[in-house]
């Protein structure tokens, strides 16, 4: 692998004390790392950044992991089951006291709108199991949403996931030819998942080209009008942190 992390230990639901000495033990892994690298032109070692929603143990984790030479950093101990507004918040902590420039991974992030707040607080890096577990439901990812090919609504539906989409599945197959897939055959399982981990990229690959364009505010504009359809149901944590960074949404 071209990346690895040290040893990932605290949740945020753990108590505070826990959660301290799984950040000093945190730092000591960090250090064991860097002293039995022996690769480091091939493999890339992140530090994590750890705390929990404690912005006093993020804090001094931050000031710690940032004084060893690393090529990047990793956020951790988020995307458990914490509140949204927690969450941004814990993220904006880090990002504010990372280095610019090397690259922050924040870990176990997939949701389509926690990818794009999330760049937008600074982060560049992530990776999450959403796209293929909610595939083997029958979830199929979509800018508006998702679409739950189980659902008899579909059975008669010739469209393709997404119509727009050049993935093989959406190339090939049809909503109703995966409902009825679905129900008598894994296959089907494997095609909505093909097609949410190519969304995934191109989801990825469209911010990435708007920070390039310098019209990412705009992208982001776009992103939350198609993914909500108005302001009134944009999520107040999203509203709120993407406030936070000067994206005002209309």
């Amino acid at each position: 692998a071209e990346l690895q992390t040290t040893l990932l230990q605290p949740y945020h639901s753990a108590p505070l004390g826990h959660l301290t000495f799984a950040l000093h033990r945190s730092i000591r892994w960090l250090d064991r790392c860097i002293a039995a690298h022996k690769t480091p032109d091939k493999q890339n070692l992140f530090a994590i950044i750890q705390g929990g929603l404690d912005p006093a143990l993020r804090t001094k984790c931050l000031e710690e992991m940032t004084q060893r030479e690393v090529p990047g950093f990793a956020i951790g101990g988020l995307s458990g089951g914490e509140a949204k507004d927690h969450f941004w918040r814990m993220v904006a902590l880090c990002t504010s006291r990372l280095p610019r420039d090397k690259p922050r991974y924040l870990m176990g992030v997939g949701y389509a709108t926690d990818l794009v707040v999330c760049v937008a607080l600074g982060c560049d890096m992530f990776d999450c199991v959403f796209p293929t577990r909610t595939a083997r439901f029958g979830s199929a990812l979509v800018p508006s949403g998702s679409l739950q090919l189980k659902n008899k609504q579909y059975a008669t539906d010739w469209k393709p996931i997404d119509e727009n989409c050049g993935c093989p599945t959406c190339q090939r197959y049809s909503r109703a030819f995966l409902h009825a897939l679905f129900r008598h055959d894994t296959a089907a399982k494997h095609h909505i998942t093909v097609h949410n981990i190519v969304y995934q990229l191109n989801l990825m690959r469209s911010i990435r080209e708007s920070i390039i364009e310098q019209r990412f505010p705009q992208f982001v504009q776009d992103f939350m009008r198609t993914m909500y359809g108005n302001r009134e149901s944009y999520p107040q944590w999203v509203t709120e942190a993407l406030a936070s960074v000067g994206i005002t949404l209309e």
